[in-house]
């Protein structure tokens, strides 16, 4: 085997959880091509993965645009397609790009079982999506070991990240007068998925007292209203991070910081990745498979059973499973995971 690509056109919290499966492949054919290819706006996660040797993007657009990448992964003549998307688009692309081996998920019994030489079998009994991923790499006759996540950034990222750092502490790259950062992420793919803000701002002001915590509000461009909303709610007077850095500038803004706030999302697993201590707020997605991975994680998970009404029309109100989190536990579980140099007892 020496030419290998692997799928995985979904999100950037998915893309990063299937990087054990890249260790995996670098580990069983130590000399071989490893690509990756996954959609845009989430290649930054694999930039310096030391696993791969390339990275190709997936674009969205009409007929000609996918001929064009189908004919590209037909030139590269690739031994192995190994799918981990488990969706149509990416079997399609296995299906067509010549390769003689392609591995790929068919969970939910479709046609595109078809396209593949060998189906995966995903494990469905509560295990991790780490764990589920890898098991396409036995379709190759690998017994994977146990592996970290992996996510990388470049000495250029970091020290891009302590600029925009002092930008928003007024000069101090930790946060004023060197306080421990915190860095809330109340932004969420899905409104069912998001703590509420007025609790997030709750929460700033808390991590602030409680703490001492210079407290940052984390999110892409498209999250930067409920940063500033988070902002506004909240007399700490919290720094908006939100859409003023890249991908792997977040990621090096977060190895600088005590504790990581979040919702079930991509940042959440890059905190974990990085080993930060994470405080994960998880509703109606199941953390038994798409929980943090790192050692100072806390996840706070009520386990409703959200097939009553599902995710888009939950009428469970001030009841629902993220509303049920208080901003009490969350202020508990962060003082149970963050680091800090000396304790801070609560002002009054």
């Amino acid at each position: 085997m020496q030419n290998i690509l692997v799928i995985k056109l979904r999100y950037i919290g998915d893309v990063l959880l299937a990087t054990p499966v890249l260790r995996a492949l670098r580990d069983r054919f130590p000399d071989a091509r490893i690509t990756a290819a996954v959609n845009r706006g989430t290649e930054d996660i694999l930039k310096w993965n030391p696993d791969l040797n390339e990275v190709l993007v997936v674009e969205r657009g009409g007929l000609g645009t996918q001929g064009r990448f189908v004919r590209d992964l037909r030139r590269r003549r690739f031994d192995c397609i190994v799918d981990l998307t488990d969706g149509d688009r990416s079997a399609i692309l296995a299906g067509l790009s010549g390769a003689p081996i392609r591995i790929g998920f068919n969970d939910e019994h479709r046609w595109r079982g078809l396209l593949y030489t060998s189906v995966a079998t995903g494990r469905r009994d509560a295990v991790h999506r780490v764990e589920h991923d890898l098991e396409a790499v036995r379709a190759l006759g690998i017994e994977p070991k146990p592996a970290p996540l992996v996510l990388r950034t470049s000495p250029q990222d970091e020290e891009e990240a302590a600029g925009i750092l002092r930008d928003i502490s007024d000069g101090a790259s930790e946060g004023k007068g060197g306080r421990p950062l915190a860095l809330l992420q109340p932004g969420a793919r899905y409104w069912f998925k998001a703590w509420p803000v007025e609790r997030f701002a709750a929460l700033a002001d808390r991590l602030t007292d409680v703490y001492g915590c210079r407290v940052l509000v984390g999110g892409d461009v498209r999250e930067r209203d409920v940063a500033e909303a988070v902002r506004s709610k909240a007399r700490s007077a919290p720094a908006v991070l939100a859409g003023r850095t890249t991908l792997l500038q977040y990621a090096a803004v977060l190895k600088r910081c005590a504790l990581f706030v979040g919702n079930d999302n991509g940042p959440m697993h890059m905190a974990a990745a990085l080993g930060m201590p994470v405080v994960a707020l998880f509703g109606p997605s199941d953390p038994r498979e798409w929980g943090p991975r790192g050692e100072r994680t806390r996840v706070l998970y009520k386990g409703l059973d959200c097939r009553r009404c599902f995710h888009p029309t939950c009428t469970r109100g001030e009841d629902s499973c993220m509303k049920r989190i208080t901003v009490d536990e969350v202020v508990e579980a962060a003082g149970q995971v963050m680091i800090l140099k000396e304790p801070i007892r609560e002002r009054v």
